[in-house]
């Protein structure tokens, strides 16, 4: 390994042990998802069971195994925590930026290390490194497979091909059969577009199906003999239902992921859409004779950055994390834009490069300010917001300055990074407080914990999904809702919105005490005693 070699990925490892790793315990778990899937890894390494995930006891077959594996053995090294039940997106997130290097070093040298730190430091992929999902995991095969099919396409070595194969089977594993339909449409209009059908053919290589049988189908047919209900949950209400109706309230509107691929490219938006619209014109003046020349890298790239935008917004459930397989296709676009504006010697327009400064500089206000929003609900002018406003300003003259001087676009990438960086350590050190104490149940979990004498059995009324689960990460209990009509026959405690103390007095006719408050969500909780006359059934 040469001594440019070593600095690139000693380089690489900093920024993402700093984007994706650092501080990933100055928050709590948030929303539904984090902790419902750190408590079912929890549960299936109790059980030493790799086969069902559980919730609860019971099986929730919502999603494939993937991350619960990477979570169970996280959890067996560093012991069961919130941050290590993001450890396996973190590590995800850091797969993906090593192989979109490894990709680029082979077969675009020269602005290797461009592309690989402008896909680390861009908000999808740092937003989902930080969260206990499986979104990463899916992205992150998803990207090494069809960085591999391209691979192959230029070079025909069978060995990117079995690649193909090994890391499709992983995106099966990671959330289902949408990692191989989507990476299968993305080579069929790219083949498509080639006028050059044969490279699908090709593409269904015997071996490279067989390896990803072997990989994948153990585990969806163990799953399917211990639990008949498979089929039908995962399959047809997790998949086909979930795209096809609105069953689980996702609905958005048809152009909703066109705003959120925007949002997930910041701070590289702008170029990236500069990017984009450079190569439709070069294919467009070109035609076919770009792909005779051997280089359609940035038509591929740009059909796999729409392809599942296009095929999501068809769905009548729409998450932000659906397009995150996506967003490395425009980080990787951009990276071949900065190649040839470097090699041709060409200029940036003046605009461009104050669209992209003021873009990039911008997220530092909210950054600065995300404790006093996240409380007050709302950004008021004052002496705080001001020097904010005044950081972002000269963080957005030195970005612009700097890309229509001397240095041009080649130093893109540099003072890019400083803005997200800055943002970066804003969001967790200073909000990371506010994040907690506002969207996490943990400081609630530690609150209910030093009033206890003993441990108890909880119960909730009236609160969310993400007070629930989070609850029952957080106490590693199993959590009763009142208005299910289950009460727990024993003394045991209550988490309640704020004033529900008659209510609860009515549905349970037992003495309760009220505990304590927690303020910044709203949620009082309770010391509910056992029955005070013998009851039959609740």
């Amino acid at each position: 390994m040469t001594q440019r070699a070593r600095t690139d990925w000693f380089l690489l490892a900093g920024f993402s042990a700093f984007l994706f790793f650092w501080g990933l315990n100055y928050f709590g778990l948030i929303g539904a998802d984090e902790p419902r899937y750190a408590q079912v890894a929890r549960e299936m390494l109790a059980r030493h069971d790799w086969i069902t995930p559980t919730l609860g006891a019971k099986p929730w077959l919502e999603k494939p195994p993937f991350y619960y594996w990477q979570a169970m053995l996280a959890y067996r090294i560093f012991g069961v925590s919130d941050w290590t039940a993001r450890l396996p997106s973190a590590f995800d997130a850091m797969s993906l930026v090593f192989a979109a290097y490894i990709f680029l070093r082979r077969f675009r040298l020269g602005f290797h290390l461009d592309g690989a730190l402008i896909t680390a430091a861009c908000a999808g992929p740092i937003g989902y490194a930080r969260a206990a999902s499986m979104d990463m995991a899916l992205a992150a095969s998803f990207t090494i497979a069809l960085l591999a099919w391209y691979a192959w396409h230029e070079t025909s070595e069978l060995g990117y091909l079995a690649i193909f194969y090994g890391f499709l089977a992983l995106g099966m594993l990671a959330k289902g059969p949408v990692a191989p339909f989507l990476a299968a449409l993305v080579i069929l209009v790219f083949a498509a577009v080639q006028r050059d059908l044969k490279w699908v053919w090709r593409t269904l290589w015997i071996p490279g199906i067989a390896l990803f049988c072997v990989l994948t189908l153990p585990w969806y047919v163990e799953v399917q003999v211990r639990n008949p209900q498979f089929f039908r949950e995962f399959i047809l209400q997790h998949n086909l239902e979930r795209f096809g109706t609105n069953l689980y309230h996702h609905t958005q509107p048809f152009w909703y992921y066109l705003p959120v691929m925007l949002l997930a490219l910041v701070p590289w938006t702008v170029f990236v859409i500069a990017a984009a619209v450079e190569t439709i014109r070069a294919w467009w003046s070109e035609g076919k004779s770009l792909f005779e020349s051997g280089d359609a890298l940035n038509v591929f790239l740009l059909i796999w950055l729409v392809v599942p935008v296009i095929f999501f917004s068809f769905s009548q459930s729409k998450l932000p994390g659906y397009i995150l397989p996506a967003i490395p296709a425009g980080t990787l676009l951009l990276a071949e834009y900065v190649r040839r504006h470097v090699t041709d010697e060409e200029k940036v327009s003046l605009w461009l490069a104050i669209l992209h400064a003021i873009l990039a500089a911008l997220p530092i206000v909210p950054a600065l300010m995300l404790q006093h929003i996240l409380l007050q609900h709302r950004l008021t002018w004052g002496h705080g917001t001001m020097l904010a406003s005044a950081i972002s300003l000269v963080l957005a003259s030195g970005i612009a300055l700097t890309v229509i001087g001397r240095p041009g676009v080649r130093a893109l990438r540099f003072v890019t990074l400083v803005a997200v960086v800055l943002t970066v350590a804003a969001i967790l050190r200073i909000g990371g407080p506010a994040l907690d104490v506002t969207l996490s149940v943990r400081p609630l979990a530690k609150d209910i914990a030093s009033m206890e004498a003993k441990p108890l059995p909880l119960a909730v009324l009236g609160v969310s999904r993400e007070t629930e689960y989070g609850l029952a990460f957080y106490r590693n209990q199993v959590i009763v809702r009142y208005e299910q009509g289950t009460i727990p026959a024993r003394e045991h405690l209550l988490v309640a919105p704020e004033g529900s103390q008659a209510e609860i007095t009515r549905i349970a006719s037992r003495r309760i005490s009220k505990l304590g408050n927690f303020a910044p969500q709203h949620l009082d909780y309770y010391w509910v005693s056992a029955p005070l006359v013998p009851e039959e059934s609740h």
